[in-house]
């Protein structure tokens, strides 16, 4: 049977495993909120930029004279062990939550203390020589710490989004110049329209795509200004004078990064737009996602009766029904991962116009829905090139038959033999299925030799004179 300690606060007391570093209201949000089944464990870097927030005040209190040395060493200790990605299995409470982030912050200001307190050679739960509230919460609030825990968080989520985003639109780019000769017919509102590349194709893919690094990176670095030393409303109330600036400084220097102190602390603690600007690009880049895969699934659509331009890695047998089947199963998912992203989007806004007053409650589900659509948008463009666009491969003929059979290449013909007789061209190509190539011939309204060099595909595919 597991040993067990009992802890109290304002509600009474709770019974806490003896193994277990959180405390009474980790424990009291354990039986609250039986939510999501997403944890705060499942999030290692927002537990990690909660060690970075209270090392970074435990440094400001104790360079101002409000910590002793013995207890900022030992709360300097905890927080770098949860930096250093440690104890991370002792944040179980949901990500979603109410009380605007309160137990997120004393389940991390529970843990530290008691990493503390063992480092001090004392028990689990001996408070009175390290405590959560008045040590490790010292000069702070949930409402300044919490939400500069998740901005940093976020901050750091970013690179992995980033460096996923990199190699996929790396890896268009690549199949944009494999298939830099391969013709095919371009086409608008689903209609032929005039010819173009493959490779040009998957460059425009590669292009749109690398455009969303810059905006991500620059957006991601509003979430470096942060509003430590505001304590409960922006007020400063109960952090030292000098305290706001140097906490920043200090994390600052922890981080390694630009981290800066909001101009107004006021507006900055109910203020959430940073994350709903963030959440905006993620979007952003899921609505050119989204498209990208629609494309691909029109152009692998067939074998006999769609485009059947290029070629899907196959994955796994699309049908329990039809024999032969094959699914475009990768872009698929992706698609359904843009949806939860827009989703998720939408939650952050509607949670970010919720905020009243001088305080937003609904940060925890700003937070978890930031973070899992980064987690999901990185999987799926790492699942979306290693799977299926590494693997890509053109049906080169196929294309090339096209444009010869299209009526779109009756567009080049308009500088030389005006639209009027470009229309009556193609109308009767329509109607009798006939050839641009041998209609123009049998009207007379240009010399073979003419026709072959307007028509010549390397002459169709940019301007020219």
């Amino acid at each position: 049977m597991n040993k067990m300690r009992t802890e109290s606060d304002l509600l009474g007391e709770l019974q806490i495993p003896e193994t277990a570093y959180y405390g009474v209201q980790t424990q009291r949000a354990i039986n609250n909120f039986k939510i999501s089944n997403n944890y705060l464990s499942h999030y290692p870097e927002f537990v990690k930029a909660l060690g970075v927030v209270k090392l970074g005040a435990a440094q400001a209190n104790h360079e101002l004279g409000i910590l002793s040395k013995e207890l900022f060493d030992a709360i300097s200790f905890a927080s770098n062990e949860l930096i250093a990605g440690k104890y991370t299995e002792q944040f179980p409470i949901d990500m979603i939550q109410g009380g605007a982030g309160t137990s997120t912050n004393m389940n991390a200001n529970e843990v530290i203390a008691n990493i503390a307190l063992e480092h001090l050679g004392k028990q689990k739960g001996e408070y009175q020589f390290c405590s959560p509230n008045d040590h490790v919460n010292l000069s702070q609030s949930t409402n300044d710490a919490y939400p500069s825990a998740l901005k940093l968080a976020l901050f750091n989520m970013n690179k992995p989004l980033i460096d996923a985003l990199t190699s996929l639109y790396e890896a268009f780019d690549k199949k944009g110049k494999q298939f830099s000769n391969v013709i095919k017919m371009g086409r608008t509102q689903l209609q032929d329209a005039v010819p173009m590349t493959l490779g040009q194709e998957f460059e425009g893919f590669s292009n749109t795509l690398h455009k969303e690094v810059d905006n991500l990176n620059r957006i991601a670095a509003e979430l470096l200004v942060i509003n430590m030393g505001a304590t409960a409303i922006g007020t400063g109330l109960n952090a030292v004078p000098g305290y706001a600036q140097l906490c920043t400084t200090k994390i600052a220097e922890i981080m390694n990064e630009d981290v800066s102190l909001a101009d107004n602390l006021v507006e900055a603690t109910s203020d959430t737009s940073s994350f709903v600007d963030y959440s905006s690009a993620l979007k952003r880049l899921c609505v050119k996602l989204s498209k990208i895969c629609n494309d691909l699934r029109l152009l692998t659509s067939g074998p006999r009766t769609g485009l059947f331009e290029i070629n899907l890695p196959p994955k796994q047998p699309g049908s329990s029904i039809m024999p032969g089947k094959v699914n475009p199963v990768i872009p698929e998912v992706v698609n359904q991962v843009c949806f939860k992203v827009i989703g998720n989007d939408l939650s952050i806004t509607m949670a970010a116009e919720a905020g009243q007053l001088q305080l937003n409650v609904m940060e925890p589900i700003i937070g978890f829905s930031i973070m899992e659509s980064i987690q999901y948008l990185t999987n799926a463009m790492n699942t979306l090139r290693v799977e299926c666009v590494d693997g890509i491969t053109a049906n080169v003929e196929h294309l090339k038959n096209e444009v010869q059979n299209s009526i779109g290449i009756v567009t080049a013909l308009n500088p030389y033999i005006g639209y009027k007789a470009s229309t009556k061209i193609a109308k009767e190509a329509l109607e009798t299925g006939g050839s641009i190539y041998q209609l123009v011939l049998d009207h007379g309204l240009l010399s073979k030799e003419r026709l072959d060099e307007i028509l010549d595909p390397k002459n169709m595919l940019g301007p020219h004179i």
